[in-house]
């Protein structure tokens, strides 16, 4: 397969970093678009491998003349704002993840290439049921809401112009160069360091994903006609406990501690279902997570093991 010319956008993130490190490793032309004062801790060592480019998303003639000066085969979004606890400002909510994508995909309409708009299943907000791509979207927070918005945008360029853009609705992702202070990073490094991990819950529940896993899924959507223009799922359709969580952790770094229930705050309302429907991802992708949680922690804990240098936060 001949090396293609790529941009991602969020590349200093955890699923953006591990992206642009793959795709790097394939030996495709990797584009970023970082934003002035990005943390690149994850690409630190990488990093004069890629051409950079210091763009403002919502600033359309940037975005416009970047793109139009790169013209990739294909645009990964992975660029948002507000999936954290301490981002609260809403106007970059909706400069960053709707006018940003918007910008992206245009630019997309534009100038040619397919696009990979990646999104979140909070778009759903609670329901009772494994999540479907057609549920009504009852986003409970602002930051579903503008995902949802951008999603919509996505789907309109792609239904009425034709502009091949997929859309993934990621759910409990995890995996390397993840944030310090998330679930699992933060379950992992305190049992590496013989520290019993603060936890608020053990009846919360998730659909994890590995972050190898959502790699595979990014690289094959350009390539399939059938995700073409399609909202799709990205989960492995079974949701764990964060006590099975734990007590897989546990097992795999070899630690007697157990950990301290309600030692944290929970950050939201915890439902008592979040699990994603994958039928039509299958149908759609012909793709099937290969990595169950298990095997995704195994290999999750030897990296953190290896790299616990960067995350001296914790503990």
């Amino acid at each position: 397969m001949h090396s293609k010319k790529i941009l991602v956008t969020g590349a200093s993130g955890f699923i953006g970093s591990c992206l642009a490190r793959h795709l790097l490793e394939k030996g495709d032309e990797v584009h970023l678009f970082l934003r002035e004062g990005s943390n690149t801790w994850r690409l630190q060592d990488v990093l004069p491998r890629f051409q950079v480019h210091k763009v403002d998303l919502a600033n359309r003639e940037s975005v416009f003349s970047a793109v139009s000066g790169i013209r990739p085969d294909v645009i990964y979004h992975l660029a948002t704002y507000g999936a954290y606890a301490q981002q609260k400002d809403p106007q970059l909510s909706v400069s960053t993840n709707v006018l940003g994508t918007m910008n992206l995909a245009d630019s997309c309409r534009e100038f040619g290439g397919a696009m990979v708009n990646v999104s979140t299943s909070s778009e759903y907000g609670i329901k009772n049921h494994p999540m479907r791509e057609d549920d009504v979207l009852e986003p409970n927070s602002l930051y579903g809401v503008t995902k949802s918005a951008a999603t919509l945008y996505c789907s309109h360029l792609s239904r009425d112009f034709g502009v091949p853009i997929t859309t993934f609705r990621i759910f409990a992702a995890y995996g390397y160069y993840e944030e310090p202070m998330r679930l699992i990073p933060s379950l992992i490094v305190s049992y590496l360091k013989n520290a019993p991990p603060r936890l608020a819950s053990p009846d919360s529940v998730r659909d994890f994903i590995f972050i190898e896993d959502i790699l595979s899924a990014f690289e094959k959507a350009p390539d399939t006609p059938a995700a073409k223009g399609q909202i799709l799922n990205l989960a492995c359709g079974k949701q764990h406990t964060i006590s099975e969580l734990a007590t897989v952790v546990k097992k795999l770094t070899g630690s007697s501690l157990d950990p301290v229930w309600g030692s944290t705050q929970k950050k939201q309302s915890e439902p008592p279902m979040w699990v994603a429907d994958m039928s039509k991802t299958r149908k759609a992708l012909g793709w099937e997570p290969s990595n169950s949680l298990d095997a995704g922690l195994e290999k999750s804990v030897a990296w953190y093991r290896k790299n616990l240098s960067l995350y001296s936060s914790i503990i």
